[in-house]
């Protein structure tokens, strides 16, 4: 079994990651073409959003554990670099998980 630490390892070569929701104890697979909002409602979580774009907020996300990739414009430079939340329509993941508070 590995010990590895997912959330503390490099993204996948083909650009995929894990994302886990801590709250729930799930675990999905985001593919590089797909947003984290997609892989989610397709799998049936609710999860609020509007604009899907990174602009308004709507889904903006607490991060447990991993690094996001920040493509927003909703959140202040200083906010992005404290890696604690994200938004999920368009920032992707700078480590091979990612752990939210979902």
């Amino acid at each position: 079994m590995s010990t590895e630490d997912l959330t503390q390892t490099p993204l996948a070569a083909d650009g995929s990651f894990e994302v886990h929701l801590a709250q729930r104890g799930e675990t999905y697979r985001v593919p590089a073409d797909q947003s984290i909002l997609k892989v989610l409602s397709d799998a049936g979580v609710d999860v609020p959003f509007a604009c899907e774009q990174g602009v308004c907020g709507t889904c903006l996300t607490k991060v447990v554990a991993g690094k996001p990739d920040h493509w927003d414009m909703f959140l202040t430079s200083e906010e992005q670099e404290a890696n604690d939340q994200m938004l999920i329509c368009c920032s992707r993941s700078q480590t091979a998980r990612l752990v939210l508070d979902l």
